[in-house]
């Protein structure tokens, strides 16, 4: 393992108990008498195995999305606080073991990672602040793009990549940026592993060097903008107390365990599960706007 590999699982850490602490004093803070904080049963469930195929590559955005839409489980317009305040947790389980057993050039990893986590801050502030109709709107539309990602991905039409493991000059700096975009996106609810790995793909990155990338770009922008919504609080606290409870085992049972699934007609389910709560959301917006 590299020495940056050694820094980046070590500040990781780090930043996972930072994030419990402060989540932990500013739900503390502001604590209710007689309000209900337990998340019940579905709530873990649903973070048991959206996180679970995470770990095994279908993601968790997209379809913890349509769970909470389809179940009215969560307010829509608290939606995207909840998916980064809840995975975030899950999301460090998954970053701490790719990181420690893929090799990738630490130029490459760092510098995505960093300019995801910078969008994600600048993202969190200006979705924090949205109201219901324009979250309902950016939503729709991402379960959309996911759903074509979905499509594009169980087609076999997503690229395949080179045998790269590091990127340099201009391709460096196009990742980095696009990185950066994706990571702004990701406090919309939008997931950013199908778009990193397309990415990566493209500028000719062997696809085995995203998993660490992509894994640690959320790793720390969730924990960093799930921050932003928690103090705003523009997140449901019983869902994202349920993702974080249920989805850490998932992903460790999902890592160590069952480690590779058949998963051709689970994608192909999720692919109609999220187009449905895609059209819901944006036909909850236009009635809202009538």
């Amino acid at each position: 393992m590299s020495l940056a590999a050694k820094i980046l699982l070590g500040a990781l850490a780090a930043l996972a108990l930072f994030y419990v602490y402060r989540w932990f004093a500013i739900e503390r803070a502001r604590a209710r008498a007689g309000e209900s904080r337990a998340p019940g049963v579905v709530h873990p469930a649903v973070g048991f195995a959206t996180n679970f195929f995470d770990t095994l590559g279908v993601g968790s955005f997209a379809p913890t999305t349509s769970i909470f839409k389809l179940l009215k489980l969560v307010p829509d317009e608290k939606i995207p606080g909840t998916l980064n305040a809840g995975h975030a947790l899950p999301t460090v389980a998954q970053a701490l073991i790719f990181i420690a057993v893929v090799s990738v050039d630490p130029t490459t990893m760092v510098g995505m990672i960093a300019a995801a986590v910078l969008g994600a801050w600048l993202g969190a502030g200006v979705v924090a602040r949205l109201p219901r109709v324009a979250i309902q709107v950016g939503m729709g539309v991402a379960l959309l793009a996911a759903a074509i990602l979905f499509v594009l991905g169980n087609l076999e039409k997503i690229p395949t990549g080179g045998d790269a493991l590091a990127l340099r000059g201009s391709l460096l700096a196009i990742a980095i940026g696009v990185n950066f975009l994706l990571g702004a996106l990701m406090t919309l609810g939008v997931g950013l592993y199908a778009p990193c790995l397309i990415l990566v793909s493209l500028l000719g990155l062997n696809p085995i060097a995203a998993f660490p990338i992509m894994m640690g770009s959320c790793a720390f922008l969730m924990p960093v903008a799930g921050l932003r919504f928690i103090a705003a609080e523009k997140y449901d606290l019983r869902g994202a107390l349920g993702l974080a409870l249920g989805g850490v085992p998932g992903v460790l049972i999902a890592a160590f365990i069952v480690k590779q699934l058949p998963l051709v007609w689970l994608r192909w389910l999720v692919v109609v599960v999220v187009l449905y709560a895609s059209l819901a959301m944006l036909r909850a917006a236009t009635r809202r706007e009538r």
